[in-house]
């Protein structure tokens, strides 16, 4: 994995409070995993950039590489990897989602 793959992800994390990193987009998903990860983001009405890993065999792997994390997707909210599906799907079920995400809601 070439650094510069690594580079662009580690920017990209760093550069907005919250990312998606998906199969497909947030309108045109193309995995129901992702579908259901950016569909529980947009819930919140808070703004995020999403990352098409099939536009790129590079950033799909590098994302893996990035996170130590096998699957996609993967939400990061400032910064930090918060998980896949399962887990993002829990903690908007235990309100954990909310609470990261209400300060971004004021800001935004």
């Amino acid at each position: 994995m070439s650094e510069t793959v690594l580079e662009q992800i580690d920017q990209v994390i760093k550069g907005n409070d919250i990312v998606l990193f998906m199969k497909g987009t947030p309108d045109f998903p193309q995995c129901g995993f992702s579908q259901r990860v950016g569909s529980i983001v947009s819930s919140y009405g808070v703004p995020f950039a999403a990352v098409n890993v099939l536009l790129s065999e590079e950033i799909r792997q590098g994302i893996k590489d990035y996170s130590d994390w096998p699957t996609i997707p993967q939400l990061y909210i400032k910064g930090e990897f918060i998980g896949g599906c399962d887990i993002v799907s829990e903690m908007q079920e235990n309100g954990e989602l909310a609470e990261l995400l209400a300060p971004l809601k004021k800001e935004a």
